[in-house]
């Protein structure tokens, strides 16, 4: 059947169905650590979700850097990303057929893995070999992890879609590695110019190549050091606790008053990428210069995602550095999408975005990041008087509360109900929080 036979080999495929481990994650025999793509510290586990950390000796730190092949060594990346690729939609194939034809479950980690020795040796696949076995190896991982989130009910993740060509590629590497000032290697390749723009200390664990859509290459460098990591905050200034309120029309209200205003990166760049798609799809399919259009308009995409993640960066180190503890509302963004005419307004905000950065720096400094309940009724609770008023409906901006008749500002309000939340969890957790 062609779908057992993707990869030249039956008997090697177990008849017996498999029951997916519960820790199957991105190590391969115990040796590398497959996340290359940001800080990693020990969470203080809460039922609060109040993040910290906690000290350590070693800890695991990224940094993503520009990478500048040759002709010839970005040859063999395209064909590296490549092999990548097709063990990871192979094993897919596999599997789905398997299930389908035979009602038998296998497992990528156990039984797809094992079939790579047996490809290598055949003659339709032999040109596996000439690429890294660590990262083949990784791909029948990231297929696992893949339907364990699709069978984990609480991530509520859609069946594994096959890879394409055109989008995004990657490739793991963690034996064989090195780096200098200005270069990094990976097996089978010479040293790639590399543009190390912050040194590094540490033992280098991994590297992630990867290529953009656009055609620009980047390589993660995971790095082990052993620096110790910043105590937490025990003791905490109610001055220094920052309640922020997300919003469309400002990007964030904060406790204090100030309104973050909110760029709308993706409505300035409108008329250029309205432009640019039109023309792509005055193109022939399949002729030059069609590929020619499609990537300026990956381009124009590609300035909009890196200005808006500049803009975050920048708004998430100054939050971080000027306060002691942050407290968010918990956002369900993918049900708020939902309203056909605010779904491209809230993609442009990236609120989630926003949050992430401000949680590992937060982490990295030893400062506190609260999210509050996602039904915590910040906006239509008076933060004098603690009055809740029934509804209230999207467009009102300001309102004077029945109670004690004051008038508030809804998103100044609703900033102020989350600090004080906030401040009741961070007591409720342990913390002391001094009202001067």
């Amino acid at each position: 059947m062609p779908g057992d036979t993707a990869l030249g080999v039956n008997e090697a495929v177990s008849k017996k169905p498999r029951k997916p481990s519960p820790n199957a994650g991105g190590d391969i025999s115990g040796q590398c650590n497959s996340t290359a793509t940001g800080l990693r510290y020990p969470v203080v586990p809460s039922i609060l979700n109040v993040y910290a950390v906690m000290p350590s000796v070693v800890m695991l730190k990224a940094v993503k850097v520009r990478i500048y092949p040759t002709a010839e060594q970005a040859d063999w990346l395209n064909r590296q990303f490549g092999s990548v690729r097709f063990v990871y939609n192979a094993g897919l194939r596999i599997m789905s057929h398997r299930y389908k034809r035979h009602g038998q479950s296998l497992n990528a980690r156990h039984d797809i893995k094992k079939l790579l020795p047996v490809a290598k040796k055949s003659r339709k696949y032999g040109w596996l070999t000439e690429s890294d076995s660590i990262a083949l190896q990784q791909a029948c991982l990231h297929l696992d992890q893949a339907f364990q989130r699709f069978f984990d009910p609480k991530q509520k993740a859609g069946y594994p879609r096959f890879k394409s060509k055109r989008g995004r590629q990657s490739s793991y590497h963690c034996v064989g590695v090195n780096s200098g000032d200005n270069w990094i290697r990976v097996p089978k390749i010479k040293a790639i110019k590399a543009r190390i723009h912050r040194p590094m200390d540490g033992k280098l664990k991994s590297i992630t190549l990867s290529r953009t859509v656009t055609g620009k290459h980047y390589a993660a460098l995971l790095f082990e050091t052993e620096q110790a990591a910043p105590a937490p905050l025990k003791a905490v200034d109610a001055a220094g606790v920052v309640g922020l309120d997300m919003g469309l029309s400002h990007l964030a209200i904060d406790s204090n008053g100030h309104k973050i205003a909110n760029p709308r990166f993706l409505k300035q760049a409108q008329r250029n990428l309205k432009r640019k798609q039109q023309a792509l799809s005055r193109k022939q399919k399949g002729s030059a210069n069609r590929a020619k259009a499609r990537l300026l308009v990956a381009r124009a995409h590609e300035r909009v995602v890196n200005a808006r993640k500049d803009f975050q960066h920048k708004l998430s180190r100054q939050i971080v550095d000027d306060n002691q503890a942050v407290i968010v509302e918990t956002l369900k963004v993918k049900n708020m999408m939902k309203n056909a005419r605010l779904a491209r307004h809230i993609g442009d905000a990236s609120w989630h975005a926003l949050i992430e950065k401000l949680a590992y720096k937060a982490e990295e400094k030893g400062k506190h990041l609260v999210k509050l309940d996602q039904w915590f009724p910040g906006s239509k609770t008076c933060h004098v008087c603690q009055h809740k008023s029934d509804t209230m409906l999207l467009n009102i901006r300001s309102w004077a509360c029945p109670a004690c008749h004051t008038r508030h500002d809804r998103d100044i309000n609703a900033a102020l109900n989350i600090k004080h939340q906030g401040i009741v969890q961070l007591k409720t957790a342990g913390l002391s929080v001094s009202a001067h």
